[in-house]
């Protein structure tokens, strides 16, 4: 493995730890308040969205896309979905907002379903030589999966500041807005997805 194999690599498996240390160091902050807390967890947020905006499109560059590659960057990302969304519910009980916390739970569990059944999928798919590449619909989703977990976490931090009192009720309604528009953007890839495949699943059930 040459160095900037090894490079674009580690920026994808970097995504995993960052993310695990958002969540800890959000966690302690919750219970204990500072600053400092904040800004690395925010910082730690932050960088996992830029591996993933990065990995990629270096491996391109440097032409130095791997099967490797190919398989661990879509797992990285159905890890951070995982331990951020359920999360980010969390935080928002824990502060007492039970009806946002109930809208960011019900998009945790869209999220989570819907990669389950596109990996159901395409399993499906590969038994009769289907492609299994991303739809674009699907980069675009989850390109905007890190932005709009890192707005909810911003809201969260920062709404019950004085300084932010009287933007507090906007600040929610974007929230609103865009959990509303990930949510269909998943409905939306869940379907191009379940039509591109849908042949694969009626070979598969006429052999069954």
């Amino acid at each position: 493995m040459n160095a900037k194999s090894l490079f674009v690599n580690t920026l994808t498996f970097l995504r995993v730890p960052l993310i695990f240390a958002w969540l800890i160091l959000a966690v302690i902050e919750e219970f204990h308040y500072s600053p400092w807390l904040i800004f690395f967890a925010g910082a730690a947020i932050f960088f996992s969205g830029l591996t993933d905006a990065f990995d990629g499109m270096l491996a391109r560059k440097w032409n130095v896309v791997s099967p490797l590659g190919k398989m661990a960057d879509p797992l990285m990302d159905k890890v951070f979905y995982v331990v951020t969304f359920p999360a980010l519910a969390w935080l928002l009980l824990k502060q007492g907002e039970s009806g946002h916390s109930l809208v960011m739970l019900v998009f945790a569990i869209l999220y989570i379903l819907r990669d389950l059944w596109v990996t159901f999928l395409r399993s499906v798919g590969s038994l009769y030589g289907a492609d299994g590449a991303a739809m674009w619909l699907g980069k675009v989703r989850t390109a905007l999966s890190f932005p709009a977990a890192g707005w909810v976490y911003a809201y969260i931090v920062f709404h019950d500041l004085p300084v932010f009192a009287p933007v507090e009720k906007y600040m929610l309604w974007s929230c609103y807005f865009v959990e509303g528009l990930m949510i269909m953007l998943n409905l939306v890839s869940s379907y191009t997805y379940t039509r591109a495949y849908s042949c694969y699943i009626k070979k598969a059930l006429e052999r069954t």
